[in-house]
């Protein structure tokens, strides 16, 4: 349950160079700032987005950043204004409540993996280095993708793979990596590409990267975690108060969109039975804002970026 103070932190990267924030002006509008507020940064990755909050609070206004990469933690600004947690965001009220600090006036959270992670071989999560099979984001949580493909039953990972991955030929491949194991277990990114390489279909950064990304999102909890955050919100947030979430993945997109719109994650049931949950938000944006044309042209990494914000009523 520790927290770090930013008042002694320096040698901060800049955030380009660490990770390009999606949408940041239009997640930070989003949350309409008022200065003497208190907000919360759920991913505090590169500090793009903190910064920008922080560049409109006051003197009085407080950020609070969560991040659960230990890496982050040198990017940190030097501001009284701010406290890092380095933990989770699905940890988000327990935290508060720790630092005696009542409801807030925003929250924000960028879903995506940083361009740092991306682009730091030994974490395993591109494609790109051959490194082990690791892909945590908390470095002191303990499974990883390597145990993923080497414990998981066939059904399990065909469920992942094409849930999170929307990997056609989930089946398929599962079997394969199956039988793979049977032989030698997962160890490096290699090993698993080679598995895959003679089963991509279509475009074979395409299919791996989809690949990737299953493995990641079920390592790393990413879609419960998501929830319980918005399970949190109404107890956190002040009348009035927003949320901005940024999502990369059309399943997180649904499930932010649901819970905005129902107050569930569940929405689909509840309507089909009759029984749709009263929301306790106001939609900002009725329709997931995107990136503009000129953002992905810069930033790739953008192109499936969503944005949604709502209001707590």
């Amino acid at each position: 349950m520790s927290t770090l103070n930013l008042e002694d932190k320096g040698n901060r990267k800049q955030p380009d160079q660490y990770h390009v924030p999606v949408m940041l002006k239009e997640a930070v509008d989003g949350l309409a700032i008022v200065p003497n507020g208190t907000y919360v940064d759920c991913t505090f990755g590169g500090g793009g987005h903190s910064l920008a909050i922080l560049s409109r609070l006051g003197p009085n206004g407080r950020l609070i950043a969560f991040d659960q990469d230990a890496d982050a933690a040198a990017n940190l600004p030097n501001d009284h204004r701010m406290l890092f947690v380095p933990h989770n965001f699905r940890h988000l009220s327990r935290f508060l409540r720790l630092h005696n600090i009542g409801r807030v006036q925003g929250v924000l959270a960028d879903l995506g993996v940083s361009s740092h992670q991306f682009d730091q071989a030994e974490r395993g999560f591109s494609f790109r280095y051959d490194a082990p099979l690791d892909m945590r984001m908390d470095q002191r949580s303990g499974t990883t993708a390597a145990d993923i493909l080497n414990t998981y039953s066939k059904e399990a990972l065909q469920q992942v793979l094409g849930m999170y991955g929307e990997v056609t030929n989930a089946r398929t491949l599962a079997q394969a990596i199956a039988r793979r194991r049977q032989v030698a277990p997962f160890g490096t990114i290699n090993d698993l590409l080679q598995v895959l390489t003679p089963l991509a279909q279509g475009n074979p950064n395409r299919y791996n990267a989809q690949v990737f990304q299953a493995l990641r999102m079920e390592v790393n909890d990413e879609t419960t975690v998501l929830k319980e955050m918005l399970e949190q919100l109404p107890q956190v947030l002040a009348p009035g108060g927003r949320a901005a979430i940024i999502t990369f993945h059309s399943l997180e997109d649904r499930i932010v969109k649901q819970f905005f719109r129902d107050g569930s994650g569940k929405a689909d049931e509840d309507v089909i039975y009759g029984t749709k949950k009263w929301s306790p938000f106001e939609l900002i944006n009725k329709k997931a804002i995107e990136p503009t044309k000129e953002e992905i042209a810069s930033n790739n990494r953008a192109r499936s970026a969503r944005l949604r914000i709502a209001a707590l009523k």
